[in-house]
């Protein structure tokens, strides 16, 4: 979070009213994104007062509506977007945005996205790279269509 608010963090598609929307380290479910809260110090949604919180939850719509429009556009297998805010690993404010595919293990497609194998979240295959520079700036480019409506 740091790097972000230096103006150093790759990861970062745009900067957003109440934090940062990112693309995330890995890419098993092509479009994953996370929301970075912009104060370190914001562990929890109610950490911020109600004005913070309520842009923060539209900067995850924002980005979840994104994420849904680029997916649908990419892969006619999408099925839905996730969003999470967890805060068990990392004690920031943060949301997850996951899209979400008919191509999945049927195991897996309708379960919660951690119950995918430990293996892809550490494959090389997986890990962002300039592979997903069209991704990226899909992603961003839709983040720019929808600040300019909501």
């Amino acid at each position: 979070m740091g790097s972000a608010l230096r103006g150093e963090n790759p990861t970062v598609l745009r900067r957003l009213t109440a934090g940062f929307a990112v693309i995330g380290d890995v890419q098993f479910l092509p479009g994953y994104s996370v929301l970075l809260v912009d104060n370190p110090r914001v562990e929890r949604l109610s950490d911020l007062p109600q004005s913070r919180r309520l842009a923060f939850l539209s900067d995850m719509d924002r980005l979840g509506e994104a994420v849904e429009r680029v997916s649908r556009a990419r892969d006619a297998a999408f099925r839905r977007v996730n969003l999470e805010i967890l805060g068990n690993t990392d004690s920031f404010l943060h949301a997850h945005v996951w899209p979400r595919f008919d191509w999945e293990p049927a195991e897996l497609v309708k379960g919660p996205v951690w119950l995918h194998p430990r293996t892809k979240w550490a494959d090389a295959a997986y890990a962002l790279g300039p592979r997903h520079d069209p991704l990226r700036e899909a992603v961003g480019a839709e983040l720019d269509r929808l600040g300019s409506t909501h």
